[in-house]
């Protein structure tokens, strides 16, 4: 079977394991590397998208939730829940970037390319993948962490030890709340970001397949790819995060979270977060996606073959 890489249709020779070990590497800390830049940007969309209106609302909007962050625990307060981001970047990784090359060296054509609707359901199954192997445990513990941190009586002392009262208390069940929203989310996520760089370079490609692409052009569509996304759903997002906080047992399923954010919040409470989620998703997709194409691309030039 010939394996071909995603961004110059050239297959790999049979050390591509190996090889694909080294890319996925590479994203996973390249990851890791700009979730520790921008991390209090998903801190802020979290507790605005945890932040209900009903109760009232905590923040009146992203300066105040940063304000009242800081003063009262401090620029660390920002940076709360990083930690289990840190440790899933790689894993993450793994399974998104090879589930996604299974998926589409299954559907390439004779030609070795993948148009974007075959490239939307291949990022459908990654994001599907990553979600159940490794999002969905990560996210819980991300949201209950920044969720613990606003309350009374904070409880979790640090990532092993918050890790361990979860699973004493609710079992292991409790670091997968939420699954079928995450689920949604990631599934939706890379179907978009993957359609939308799918498209977006087999245009500028035209009808060269093996026209190189500029990694500032490569980020560039990762941006903009990213930004789809975020318009995209952000709603599901937000019910994921609703779903994987502390006060989770007041909704009886995915379904019925949306319909009492609707009933209780109105419409523009599926929106909470976006500024704070476009700049961190963004900066994300386009750092990951030039280091991955970069990467393989090098490996293309040592192990190309006729």
């Amino acid at each position: 079977m010939k394996y071909f890489c995603i961004s110059c249709s050239i297959h790999l020779q049979k050390c591509l394991k190996t090889c694909f070990h080294f890319v996925i590497m590479g994203c996973g800390i390249a990851g890791g590397i700009e979730i520790c830049i921008t991390f209090p940007t998903e801190y802020v969309k979290t507790q605005l998208q945890l932040d209900e209106k009903a109760n009232p609302p905590r923040y009146k909007g992203i300066v105040d939730c940063v304000k009242q962050t800081v003063d009262g625990h401090g620029v660390r307060g920002l940076y709360r829940g990083l930690s289990s981001l840190l440790y899933g970047s790689i894993p993450k990784a793994a399974v998104r970037f090879g589930m996604f090359e299974f998926l589409s060296n299954k559907m390439r054509d004779e030609n070795g390319k993948l148009d974007s609707t075959r490239g939307l359901f291949c990022g459908l199954g990654a994001g599907m993948a990553e979600a159940v192997v490794v999002v969905c445990p990560m996210e819980t513990v991300k949201v209950k962490f920044i969720h613990d941190q606003s309350s009374a009586n904070p409880k979790y002392r640090g990532f092993f030890h918050g890790v361990g009262e979860i699973i004493r208390t609710e079992g292991l069940r409790g670091t997968y709340q939420g699954l079928t929203a995450t689920v949604l989310k990631q599934g939706s996520n890379q179907a978009i970001r993957f359609y939308v760089m799918t498209s977006l370079r087999n245009w500028y490609k035209g009808d060269d397949p093996n026209k190189a692409i500029n990694p500032l052009v490569t980020g560039a569509f990762g941006a903009f790819a990213g930004a789809v996304s975020v318009f995209g759903n952000t709603p599901l997002d937000v019910i994921k995060t609703r779903m994987q906080g502390l006060e989770a047992h007041k909704y009886k399923s995915t379904l019925d979270c949306a319909v009492k954010i609707m009933k209780h919040e109105g419409p523009k409470a599926f929106y909470k977060g976006t500024v704070p989620r476009l700049g961190r998703v963004c900066m994300d997709v386009a750092i990951v996606f030039i280091i991955y194409e970069e990467v393989v691309k090098v490996l293309n030039k040592v192990w190309k073959t006729d």
